[in-house]
């Protein structure tokens, strides 16, 4: 009995056994029947990946392209563009370092051109109509890029034709403040003014001073603030220097709003609605034309008029004065007018954007877009070529990856050169316009990297608070240029640093409150979460507003490789750093964005507009305590969300897990979106970022409609006040609700 007992129990541990291992060999196996996707979508961005992205960016390369990219000027829709647009397409096809497809897309938008047959004049004529002096047609050539016939004349786009002449005055930078005091004591009426750069937007110059009778308007760079004051071309300016040679000038467009004109809201095709041209307002009723600070000289040192304010004065060796209107009584141009002879033209024409893809394997329905326009008023191998520059490296790099088998990422990118910007935003306006639901659906972020090197002294950054994190954390990963042993981040903390309640001391990030470049579109009008990326100098070491040759011919490749970044090392650095940026958004399983350092910044918005408007929002029975309960809340919901992330495991959970919360990070800034919050702003949606006239560190709209009713005392304009306060209370409990797992 007891035989047979033991016999039992031992067949039944062999039995138990045999389970064990069918069990374990069959979950093995089992496991290794797992689909091959399975693995993709739990994981997460490679290292090394980065790290071999990161020794792959040759600055041999960026010269190459850079010089390409500069052999003649390409102003939109010119033929050089359309070799640009060639070159783009070439490189993006390459079937050994290209994408996954390349194509043009084209719009027929609404530009501005001088007449090649009938140049824009600037005259000094005397009552006989003898012309006294001259204003220097182009530029003058130092080398043969100057002497390019495609060079375009210096002019002011999008400023009507015409032949005014009066008497000159001077208006300082052309600001509506400006042109108050002046009027007070000389008599406007009739009289061309002449403005600098810096204050205003150019098309504000002649917009702030038509209603006091200017008929005219010339504006040029003062010495004092782009060159130093330095203004000699013998030893001093370029080609001996950065600086900006006496004859250089400043083009641009004389425009406020951003994208096609013609077509707000609207895709700018061939069948497209146009609104009448009389429609458009915003551009400048009057002639424009922009002048070297050469011919600025002859004129303002020679005006009559009490002096100047003291703040006026620039770096003329002369005291400007305000203007008889007109000039001195003693001066060889007494008794005289300035004559503008404008002959600039509206057109409608086909620009192109060049747009290239690489597909997703797990999201493919997610995209980081990379932006950078492709067009410049000249040469413009500063702007924009040397975004242009690094953006083809970053994609001949990734691209040679995706063609080798080695990597397609996790989430869709997608690269856009865009057309048209130096005319307002256009191509890339457009585009969002033409894609508005895909792209507010689907789009995880931004990047745009327009002038990647101003000078090579550190990087500077600037986008919506929730990418500060990934932006910082690709800096520490890259060599600051000529320092080996100090990582960019670093670097730029020297240069440019705030304290963080949160974090310390740490890099100072600018913020994107207006429309400087193709980020516009993006962050204002769809919501998305953005960046723009640079190297830029040292300002302590010069009040330059930008670098000098900014938008004149002198933009070249020889100016760029000798005087803004020799070796093309910073050019290196931005590539580095903004596609370490780039393959993070692409490739980790949890977007690498932060809702905390956005709750950081909504805190110091909110703290500046207490101090500002709170009392005196009491005196008028309007509460800012909604606004305080929603930033609090803000802080709430973000802290609870940044809770979950880390204690979550996304790689051992549900996909569905990690697609839920990154839909939160991803439609966080659409949650600030509200179309009747700036009626007046066209693509302006976003209530934090907007753009502001106030110049107050606080939520724009709430300081611009408080700066208002300062001005004009109106109690209806109280009640926009308290409107705005209204929309940016709920915006802000709206996008905490967004960060919530459930309503």
């Amino acid at each position: 009995m007891l035989k047979q007992a033991l016999l039992g129990v031992l067949c039944a541990a062999v039995v138990l056994s045999i389970g064990i291992l069918i069990g374990h060999f069959g979950i093995s196996k089992s496991s290794s029947s797992e689909p091959s996707w399975m693995k993709d979508v739990v994981k997460d961005v490679d290292e090394n990946l980065i790290k071999q992205f990161l020794s792959e960016v040759k600055t041999s390369e960026l010269e190459q392209n850079l010089r390409e990219l500069t052999k003649i000027p390409h102003m939109a829709t010119s033929p050089g563009d359309e070799q640009t647009v060639q070159f783009m397409l070439k490189r993006w096809k390459d079937p050994s370092s290209g994408l996954d497809d390349a194509w043009r897309q084209e719009y027929a938008v609404y530009l501005s051109f001088p007449d090649p047959e009938k140049p824009n004049k600037v005259t000094v004529v005397d009552p006989s109509d003898a012309e006294l002096y001259t204003v220097r047609e182009k530029e003058k050539p130092y080398y043969d890029d100057q002497r390019h016939p495609d060079v375009v004349q210096p002019y002011a786009a999008y400023a009507p034709a015409g032949h005014p002449r009066g008497k000159l005055v001077y208006a300082h930078q052309g600001k509506a403040a400006d042109y108050e005091l002046l009027n007070k004591t000389v008599d406007l009426r009739g009289t061309i003014a002449i403005t600098r750069y810096g204050g205003a937007g150019r098309a504000a110059k002649a917009i702030n001073g038509a209603p006091y009778g200017v008929v005219g308007v010339l504006v040029y760079t003062d010495p004092l603030d782009i060159n130093d004051g330095v203004m000699s071309d013998t030893s001093e300016t370029y080609p001996h220097s950065w600086y900006l040679p006496p004859s250089g000038v400043e083009r641009g467009s004389y425009s406020i709003p951003f994208g096609d004109m013609l077509t707000p809201y609207l895709a700018a095709k061939d069948d497209t609605y146009r609104i009448p041209r009389e429609n458009v307002t915003e551009i400048p009723p009057i002639p424009v034309q922009p002048i070297g600070f050469e011919d600025a000289y002859k004129l303002i040192c020679e005006l009559g008029g009490d002096a100047a304010p003291s703040d006026w004065q620039g770096g003329f060796n002369c005291t400007y004065n305000n203007g008889g209107p007109g000039f001195n009584t003693d001066s060889v141009f007494n008794n005289s007018d300035v004559k503008l002879d404008i002959y600039n033209h509206e057109t409608v024409k086909n620009s192109s954007n060049v747009m290239g893809i690489i597909r997703g394997s797990v999201e493919p329905d997610r995209y980081v877009i990379y932006g950078n326009h492709r067009d410049s008023w000249v040469h413009g191998a500063i702007d924009p070529s040397s975004g242009t520059s690094v953006m083809l490296e970053i994609t001949r790099v990734l691209g040679s990856m995706v063609k080798q088998g080695k990597w397609r990422p996790r989430r869709s990118i997608i690269f856009g050169s865009w057309g048209a910007e130096e005319f307002g935003l256009i191509g890339s306006a457009e585009y969002t316009e033409d894609y508005f639901t895909k792209l507010s659906e689907r789009t995880v972020s931004y990047i745009n990297v327009d002038i990647a090197t101003f000078a090579n002294a550190t990087l500077r950054a600037s986008g919506v608070p929730s990418v500060q994190n990934v932006i910082f954390q690709a800096s520490q990963q890259v060599s600051a240029p000529g320092h080996d042993s100090l990582s960019v981040y670093d670097n730029w903390i020297k240069y440019s640093n705030r304290t963080s309640p949160t974090h310390g001391l740490i890099p100072r990030m600018g913020y994107l409150t207006g429309a400087g470049s193709d980020y516009a579109a993006f962050v204002h009008y769809l919501g998305i979460a953005s960046m723009d990326i640079s190297y830029t100098y040292d300002r302590t070491k010069t009040n330059a507003r930008i670098y000098p040759a900014y938008h004149t011919a002198y933009d070249t490749f020889d100016y760029a490789s000798k005087y803004i970044d020799p070796g093309f090392v910073s050019h290196q650095a931005v590539a580095r750093t903004a596609g370490n940026i780039l393959i993070r958004l692409a490739d980790s399983l949890l977007l690498p964005l932060n809702c905390t350092d956005y709750a950081e910044s909504l805190e110091d918005y909110l703290k500046e507009a207490v101090t500002l408007y709170e009392a005196q929002l009491q005196t008028k029975g309007i509460s800012m305590e909604p606004l305080k309960w929603a930033v609090a809340n803000f802080r709430r919901e973000a802290k609870n969300l940044e809770e979950l992330i880390r204690s979550s495991h996304l790689a051992n959970d549900t996909p569905l897990k990690a697609r839920r919360i990154n839909d939160q990070l991803m439609l966080l800034d659409r949650a600030f979106l509200n179309p009747y919050a700036f009626p007046d702003q066209y693509g302006f949606r976003h209530v934090i970022w907007a753009s502001s006239s106030a110049g107050k560190p606080t939520f724009p709209g709430l300081a611009d409609a408080f700066a208002r009713v300062q001005s004009s005392g109106e109690p209806r304009d109280w009640e926009k006040v308290h409107y705005h306060l209204s929309v940016l209370s709920q915006a802000i409990d709206g996008a905490a609700s967004m960060l919530a797992e459930v309503i």
